[in-house]
């Protein structure tokens, strides 16, 4: 004898395949959203790739970053301050006054989306008090562990450092080191010599260089930007174009230190001399020389903790790893 569904029952599963449907769905966008993830182990069969929870998909930084800048005063506009650019050093008309909205440039402007179109930066005030040092800090926080996938990007107006300094904080700012040094002269600026990062091999990628390359004189308007290369790092193990990138992966886990030189909490900009129009200091027309940044771009993920390369792994551990306990976010 058949006995019949009862409509409760057929509720019951027309509900239950909706919902299994709706998971499948929103499991597939989650995993969409993230890279495949695997690390080298070492077996007695072998070297292996072994896959675990996928790390976040790289995007811009930029919205996230807690910003601060130093000394205290180094903001132009309190008091009001008139200033020069390069092209045009005797016509100082320009003004930078932080009570006016139009003519404010406060540190928020560096991280700004700028939809109405128009450019808009922080500043600082002007190199007035020459021969005293115009110096100035630019922290950027995120209380998180994050590691580079692009180059980090920062615009200037009015022209870029002829002096300047990238620290990193593994340790949320507690410790710094540098990350990269850049000048117009690396020899007399920091007893450097100049390096490319084509000029490194795969034995030294993480070599911390000093460049010429974005601090000599092109004009305000030629090129803006200050790069710390991750891209050209990267096609050192994955090609020019960036087409081997199992070649990357592959480097990322058994290289020592390499991953970690991508890694980061903090990044600070030291401003030590600002753009000076290829010349010397002018001392008649010291309105003319400050630093103003339009944009600073940094994409990354955030940092996963991965297990390290060893040696041998015995069926314990093999058991123990397939558990999923030793992977998670530091997010």
């Amino acid at each position: 004898m058949v006995i019949p569904h009862s409509s409760s029952d057929h509720s019951r599963a027309m509900l239950r395949q909706a919902v299994l449907l709706l998971l499948h769905c929103f499991a597939s966008l989650t995993l969409g959203q993230y890279d495949l993830c695997k690390s080298l182990v070492s077996t007695d069969d072998g070297a292996v790739w072994e896959q675990y929870a996928c790390q976040p998909k790289a995007q811009s930084m930029k919205d996230y970053m807690r910003v601060k800048v130093d000394p205290p005063g180094i903001t132009c506009g309190n008091p009001p301050e008139r200033f020069c650019t390069l092209e045009n050093p005797y016509l100082c008309s320009d003004e930078c006054d932080a009570a006016n909205p139009d003519l404010a440039h406060p540190p928020q402007l560096m991280q700004d989306r700028e939809r109405t179109g128009r450019i808009t930066y922080w500043q600082t005030v002007t190199w007035s008090r020459y021969p005293e040092p115009l110096l100035a800090n630019i922290s950027l926080a995120w209380n998180k562990s994050l590691e580079l996938t692009d180059d980090i990007a920062i615009t200037f107006e009015y022209g870029r450092p002829t002096i300047m300094v990238l620290d990193k904080s593994t340790d949320h700012g507690r410790t710094w080191q540098p990350y990269q040094f850049y000048a117009d002269d690396c020899l007399d600026s920091f007893n450097m010599a100049p390096k490319r990062v084509p000029d490194l091999s795969p034995a030294n990628i993480t070599r911390v260089i000093c460049t010429e390359q974005f601090s000599r004189w092109v004009g305000s308007k030629n090129d803006k930007n200050v790069k710390f290369e991750v891209r050209e790092r990267f096609a050192v193990f994955a090609g020019p174009r960036l087409l081997n990138m199992d070649s990357l992966y592959t480097r990322m886990e058994s290289m020592k230190g390499l991953r970690d030189f991508f890694t980061f909490t903090n990044l600070r900009l030291r401003l030590l001399r600002p753009a000076l129009g290829g010349t010397y200091v002018q001392r008649d027309n010291l309105l003319k020389y400050f630093y103003a940044i339009s944009n600073i771009e940094v994409p990354a993920r955030l940092s996963i903790e991965r297990p390290r390369p060893r040696e041998k792994q015995s069926e314990r551990e093999k058991d123990k790893s397939k558990e999923g306990g030793i992977y998670h976010f530091t997010w």
